[in-house]
């Protein structure tokens, strides 16, 4: 799979909120998920180091689960930063998500040693509350649905000096 994402809503993050083991661009250690527009879908590419195996030749769910989990949050970003009026790299700030609730389903054995492709819909849309359906593809094979409901960041989760 050659396909990348060029402009990804967690670039966009401010640096207190690019953290995130999942998708933020500043944690050293973390996966770095990117997610982006491809029409009216969303899009995050992805390929698992060998360390993240389950057992010889198949990758370890919980990353599946996390790439869901953070392709949810950034689509939800990406949907209301479209409704607000802006798109990635126009320079208005993205609103942050987190997670209210993730479900996983896993539907075949997810290869190694290939590039992963989530595909989000966002499929409900109230004014602090966005559903996202993800669908993750080995080779263009379904692996794994799943379902996130994300919220936006409360304020609570702002640092306080």
């Amino acid at each position: 799979m050659d396909e990348l994402v060029h402009k990804a809503i967690q670039d966009e993050y401010p640096d207190d909120f690019a953290w995130c083991y999942g998708c933020g661009r500043l944690n050293e250690e973390g996966h770095h998920f990117r997610t982006g527009w491809q029409g009216e879908k969303t899009v995050t590419i992805y390929s698992p180091e060998a360390k993240h195996m389950a057992l010889p030749g198949f990758v370890y769910g919980g990353i599946v689960a996390s790439l869901i989990d953070c392709h949810g949050t950034g689509s939800a970003s990406l949907a209301l930063h479209r409704k607000n009026g802006h798109e990635v790299g126009d320079g208005g700030e993205p609103p942050r998500f987190v997670t209210a609730s993730l479900n996983v389903e896993f539907v075949k054995p997810t290869p190694q040693g290939v590039a992963l492709k989530a595909v989000g819909t966002v499929t409900e849309i109230h004014p602090k509350k966005f559903k996202v359906e993800t669908e993750v593809y080995a080779n263009d094979v379904l692996c794994a649905r799943g379902e996130v409901v994300a919220v936006v960041m409360p304020s609570t989760f702002l640092k306080k000096d």
